[in-house]
């Protein structure tokens, strides 16, 4: 079987991985190119080889983007008269309670390209007003003239009765041709909540068009290759799908990243017994991402991007503007600020960059304010080796860097330039703890308990100290980091998930009915597997319901085994119901009236995720991966510290602190008081630094 390549496309740099016949990893990491992410994708396959055939599964940025900039599809809206602006009115959420005059982003349909359709459906499903095809004609016949490219159609309750929405959709698609993409709420979200639903097929509309040119493109220009998806789910979508149900893919790349650090902690550790509890830790080239996984993928379907609810399954990760590329400035009242408006991969750090001069020009053309990056203040305090960025392949320029930082230290009434970006780090570091004691602690999680796994291209420079000021004992580096985003795409298993509301009362669900109800989901499930070219009887259906007390206004999900019988099987959910409301909240009503609202179905295709092999132990003695000493800042000033490079590492070595370790995507930082071992799949697990009676280093687990 042809080994697969993972694709992650980031804001600094495309990475990409694949596995040779013996199960070592190659990897390379390409310069993006965001006006066009498909050249660094085909220039990056071209780099790393590999047979022609080998399929491309990929982590895409496309839909994300287009949505964080305002740069979506032309994009109309149909929805029953009388619901044209819940777009607009929303909830009463209020994010910025202490805002005298708070300002919501504009909607992604303006109010003259929202049309009302002479229709409606009750709350039970019956028809109360037909569907005026005529009336609608004539108010679609302008959408054509004035360039809409896309078409959300949302009427009211048609997750019960969906004919009218299917007939809109059929006349939209005759009259506006195959050119103009059309999403139905009954395929793209059907379930209850309007705005909801509404803002989530609207997301759908306003991407697709810009996710199937991209997609229809990197498929020509890689053919013969297979080429797949990474959901926000952590699942695999082919091209095609992805094409049509875009926003499923608005947290592509951060997905597989947590996918990825899962599948790699499952066999870490000295004993290869893994770790279940982790807190992943994804620092890349514009921002930080975190996720807290208590032995399970946090899936959620109460996310929300850029603003707008997206009512999708998704990973649950909380992003903040700290990266590599995170501009420092110093605001007006004095106070230093880092991020969240990040260099990005054009122009860069100053680092980058060997004209210092015409850096700053570039910068003060499209990202002022901005002084220096988090990556200029880890070169010029010795945690990054100008020589050795990428291998060698890519040298920077302390010189431009340390000019970035003088800048700042002037502005900042520092010493040195050295203070200053020693300011730089603790600021990205104390906004990066912020993400994670919100994930953790903020949730009732101990973060105690927990293995910090620290990836992307600046993951491990800071994860150590970050554990240290979270009380985090354990930190686990990849042996790939830089591109664990890429080997999630190749972990990951292909997934659909599919959901239906029914406002069920669970006293009336027997396994007949909820069977009946689940049916056509999985005849659904099945014939878009066959069609994405994965065989249908090799599917794994999870089923789960939403469920709630009878006038709650929110849902809890309850696992659902169809194997329930008879009238067993309502009975089996009030059960589990009460169990889950007495967790997540403290009690349980069981004289309370337990209703189904929603159902959902994951289907699941197995799939052999590629890993490295267990290497044999050598002994502690790390010498031979050792390439001299300098000085490096922490905390105080410079430290005499060993320097390492990690492809001489081998398993069962021990390093103590202060030391650096480089390798091609990344350098990871033992900071002093800090150890770092060497486990048989070549993982580094840093932790707090032990001696015995000896005075010999010991490694906890």
């Amino acid at each position: 079987m042809t080994t697969p390549i993972g694709i992650d496309t980031g804001g600094t740099f495309t990475d990409f991985i694949t596995f040779d016949a013996d199960g070592r990893a190659r990897i390379h990491k390409q310069p993006s190119t965001p006006d066009d992410p498909s050249r660094a994708v085909v220039a990056g396959l071209d780099a790393i080889g590999g047979p022609p055939g080998a399929p491309v599964l990929h982590g895409s940025t496309v839909a994300t983007n287009a949505l964080l900039e305002r740069r979506g599809a032309r994009t109309a809206l149909v929805a029953t008269a009388g619901f044209c602006d819940v777009l607009e009115i929303g909830r009463q959420n209020r994010p910025t309670l202490y805002a005298l005059v708070p300002q919501k982003p504009p909607p992604l349909v303006p109010r003259t390209w929202r049309i009302a359709a002479d229709e409606r459906v009750s709350a039970a499903g019956q028809v109360l007003r037909p569907l005026d095809e005529t009336a609608l004609a004539l108010a679609l016949a302008r959408l054509a003239a004035e360039g809409v490219e896309s078409v959300a159609v949302c009427l009211l309750f048609s997750f019960l009765r969906p004919d009218h929405e299917r007939r809109a959709g059929r006349l939209l698609r005759e009259m506006l041709g195959p050119d103009v993409h059309v999403s139905l709420s009954v395929d793209v979200l059907p379930e209850y909540r309007e705005y909801e639903r509404t803002a989530t097929t609207v997301i759908n509309a306003y991407v697709a068009p810009l996710m199937s040119r991209y997609l229809d493109r990197l498929a020509a220009d890689t053919a013969p290759r297979r080429l797949s998806v990474m959901q926000s789910n952590g699942g695999l979508l082919s091209a095609a799908a992805a094409g049509e149900q875009a926003a499923r893919t608005a947290l592509s790349g951060p997905a597989g990243g947590v996918v990825g650090a899962r599948h790699v902690a499952a066999t870490a550790g000295p004993d290869g017994r893994g770790y279940d509890d982790l807190i992943t830790f994804d620092m890349g080239g514009t921002s930080t991402d975190v996720a807290l996984c208590p032995g399970r993928l946090p899936l959620t379907t109460e996310g929300e991007i850029a603003g707008l609810p997206l009512r999708l399954p998704l990973i649950d990760i909380h992003t903040v503007g700290a990266g590599g590329g995170s501009l420092a400035h110093v605001d007006s009242g004095g106070a230093l600020l880092v991020g969240p408006r990040s260099a990005g991969a054009d122009p860069g750090p100053a680092a980058y960059h060997a004209g210092y001069d015409a850096w700053r020009a570039a910068l003060d053309a499209r990202f002022a304010p901005g002084r220096a990056t988090v990556t200029d203040a880890n070169l010029i305090l010795g945690r990054l080796d100008a020589e050795r960025f990428l291998g060698g392949a890519m040298p920077l320029h302390a010189a431009s860097a340390r000019r970035a930082l003088a800048a700042l230290a002037a502005e900042l009434g520092a010493a040195t330039p050295e203070e200053a970006a020693w300011a730089v780090i603790r600021v990205a570091n104390a906004a990066m703890e912020r993400a994670v004691r919100r994930i953790s602690v903020e949730r009732g999680h101990d973060p105690r308990r927990f293995t910090l796994v620290a990836f992307g291209g600046g993951g491990p420079l800071h994860a150590a100290e970050l554990a240290a000021g979270l009380s985090i004992p354990r930190v686990l580096v990849p042996p790939t980091p830089g591109v664990l985003s890429a080997l999630g795409m190749l972990a990951a298993e292909p997934a659909r998930d599919y959901s239906q509301t029914v406002m069920l009362p669970a006293a009336e669900a027997d396994a007949a009915r909820l069977a009946a109800a689940f049916a056509p989901l999985a005849a659904r499930a099945r014939a878009e597997a066959a069609a994405g070219g994965v065989d249908p009887t090799r599917l794994s259906l999870r089923h789960s319901l939403d469920a709630r007390y009878v006038g709650q206004s929110h849902e809890l999900v309850v696992a659902y085994a169809p194997g329930d019988s008879g009238a067993t099987a309502g009975s089996g959910v009030v059960a589990a119901f009460h169990a889950a409301h007495a967790a997540r909240y403290g009690y349980a009503r069981p004289e309370a009236a337990v209703e189904i609202v929603t159902l959902r179905l994951a289907a699941v295709a197995p799939s052999v995720a590629p890993s490295p092999p267990a290497r044999p132990v050598a002994g502690p003695d790390p010498t031979a991966a050792r390439v001299g000493r300098r000085p490096v800042w922490f905390d105080g000033g410079f430290r005499d510290t060993a320097l390492y490079v990690r492809e001489f590492l081998r398993p069962g070595n021990l390093l103590p602190g202060p030391g650096v370790i480089y390798q091609y995507d990344t350098t990871t930082i033992i900071p002093p008081g800090w150890s770092a071992a060497v486990d048989r799949r070549e993982n580094l697990i840093l932790s707090l630094a032990t001696v015995d009676s000896d005075g010999n280093l010991i490694n906890n687990r």
